[in-house]
């Protein structure tokens, strides 16, 4: 049985966070479980009682990050993993999404794992362990029609990451990027948002739709990611990224591939350019 964990997780009033939060619980773990609103949690805190400390947070506000870091040390006296799901997906063309809603995208899904990552590490640093998890998503490392600003906060969370895990070897902490593939969470339900549509891309809009539900197949079942997750946080060596669902891993294949085409295929210009 795996020492004991105090665990951080955003978004935790549904989807993975939840589950996440339920999975480290049910083992006997501690959750310090935050979201905008935590009337949902009020079931996990009749079940599990002291061992979880929900704690209203919205993400984006840095100074209530870093106050809801101190509030889990008060209780706890240490973070052992920290999860960043919260987040949400921004639908809509490049050209519909407006610069309010691109900032917002990119405040929620970027820099709020980037404020509760900072507010973290001291603690991490001290210990000399610790384990960061990103949510992050195939749509981290691949990009499709309609949701060119999640993929923006994605792709962004993917490279601030990668470097993270690179800085902070040496003190004992590891970074891990879950990046899940299509899931039965609310991620498209309610707490989507979506740019008002151009008539311009009624096309292109039927075209990505049709794509997107071939593409996305079976939704894998959010429960069965608890075991999962468990794997790369108890890991001795927790990969840097690591794919949740079927789908994932052929999309990546099949884009690295082209990607590689291309890069050779262009390979003689690329040279003449050095001089």
């Amino acid at each position: 049985m795996p020492q004991q964990k105090i665990w951080f997780i955003t978004g935790t009033s549904r989807g993975f966070g939840r589950e996440w939060a339920i999975a480290a619980l049910d083992r006997g773990d501690s959750v310090v479980a935050t979201a905008r609103s935590t009337d949902s949690l009020d079931d996990l805190v009749q079940q599990y009682g002291d061992r979880i400390l929900p704690i209203a947070l919205d993400v984006t506000d840095k100074a209530a990050v870093t106050g809801a870091v101190e509030q889990a040390m008060q209780r706890f006296q240490r973070i052992d993993v920290a999860v960043n799901n919260a987040g949400y997906g921004q639908f809509g063309m490049v050209e519909e999404v407006g610069e309010q809603q691109l900032r917002d995208q990119l405040e929620t899904n970027l820099f709020g794992a980037v404020w509760v990552t900072q507010a973290v590490l001291p603690i991490m640093r001290a210990q000399h362990s610790g384990h960061i998890i990103q949510v992050s998503s195939i749509g981290g490392i691949s990009a499709f029609q309609m949701v060119g600003a999640y993929h923006a906060s994605k792709w962004a969370l993917e490279g601030i990451s990668q470097s993270l895990a690179q800085e902070v070897a040496d003190f004992g902490i590891h970074v891990t990027l879950v990046e899940p593939g299509g899931y039965s969470t609310d991620w498209a339900g309610s707490s989507a948002k979506h740019a008002p549509e151009l008539d311009a891309y009624k096309d292109v809009r039927e075209k990505a739709q049709a794509a997107r539900q071939q593409r996305g197949g079976t939704p894998g079942d959010p429960v069965a990611t608890r075991q999962a997750i468990l794997a790369v946080v108890d890991a001795d060596e927790p990969p840097l990224r690591i794919f949740f669902g079927t789908g994932p891993l052929g999309i990546a294949k099949a884009d690295y591939a082209k990607r590689i085409e291309t890069w050779e295929a262009w390979q003689p210009v690329s040279i003449a350019a050095h001089g």
